[in-house]
């Protein structure tokens, strides 16, 4: 029924009931990962491996039988000081050039760190810029990400020479890519990677990896750059030059297998040829056997007549009627 006149509105919140409340603290307590349909196998280590802030944090040595440091010999949860950060890099606005750079920029970005956080994936587009600036790989956006990608001897980037890209981008992730590719050619710099030029996932261990210096992790990458000189900020003095060639692998991938196909080997005869002079020619072909066209010879004598007995073979011996004939 109606409240009477001279009641008012009670201060404070409608009353709810305790179900509704306690399903409204929970999901305000949890985590993405924690919420029904925002999870998948795995998915907490990429939320909580997103690192805070502007630096990365030393995170547990990968080998499980070294105690008391993290990677790299630092100290558990150290800051990592990666050195400076590298130069913000400039695309031009508009035009086919900064479109092809853009396209190849987002399918680094998408193709190897599609399931990763945003740190990630910017991670992943400093590194493809922090090439382009190094004279060690091309000077472009398009030739770093496509280094190798026509060529026996493997790729830069695995997805352009292993069929990945048979699996089209699209959707609310393939935005991001591009979102993020267009901040990075736009001068956005992450910071927290430096400038590293190598990375790799978690569950591999290349042979290079050793040879280079592990500046952190971030969410499934390892992220490197090179010793000395090499890796300093003066050593990523190339400029660029705006151009991004056309890249003819996008849409044909070419399958790494075909580099480990052996060679047909020749074929092995069972007798030694002996020597063979250089100039002499090849023994010629007999000609073929021709059939001589001979006419029919006379049969001999005594041949092809018909003996007597059988001289009248086929003819009546009598005639109905008529007497038989007498020989």
């Amino acid at each position: 029924m109606a409240a009477p006149g001279g009641f008012a509105s009670l201060p404070g919140p409608a009353l709810e009931s305790t179900a509704a409340l306690s399903t409204r603290n929970a999901a305000a307590a949890a985590l993405p990962f924690e919420r029904p349909g925002m999870s998948f196998p795995g998915s907490a280590f990429y939320y909580m491996a997103d690192p805070a802030g502007a630096a990365l944090v030393a995170l547990p040595t990968a080998d499980p039988l070294t105690k008391g440091s993290a990677e790299g010999g630092r100290a558990l949860g150290a800051l990592i000081d990666v050195g400076a950060p590298a130069k913000p890099f400039f695309s031009a606005g508009a035009g086919l050039t900064h479109a092809r750079a853009q396209e190849c920029l987002a399918q680094a970005v998408w193709y190897e760190a599609a399931s990763e956080s945003e740190a990630g994936q910017r991670a992943v587009a400093q590194v493809v810029l922090n090439r382009v600036a190094h004279p060690s790989w091309p000077a472009s956006v398009c030739g770093v990400v496509y280094q190798g990608s026509q060529r026996s001897t493997g790729c830069q980037f695995t997805f352009t020479c292993d069929g990945s890209l048979a699996r089209r981008p699209a959707g609310a992730s393939w935005a991001r890519a591009q979102r993020i590719a267009a901040d990075a050619l736009s001068g956005s710099v992450y910071a927290p990677v430096g400038h590293a030029t190598h990375y790799h996932t978690l569950w591999v261990n290349p042979q290079w990896a050793g040879s280079l210096d592990h500046i952190g992790t971030i969410g499934a990458h390892r992220f490197y750059r090179n010793r000395g000189a090499g890796g300093e900020a003066a050593a990523f003095r190339t400029a660029y030059a705006g151009f991004e060639p056309v890249v003819s692998g996008r849409s044909t991938a070419v399958p790494l297998a075909a580099a480990y196909e052996p060679a047909p080997a020749r074929p092995v005869i069972a007798y030694d040829p002996g020597p063979v002079a250089a100039s002499s020619a090849p023994p010629a072909k007999p000609p073929a056997p021709q059939q001589a066209n001979t006419l029919p010879r006379e049969p001999a004598s005594g041949t092809g007549a018909v003996r007597e007995e059988y001289a009248r073979a086929g003819q009546w011996k009598a005639q109905p009627g008529k007497p038989a004939a007498t020989e």
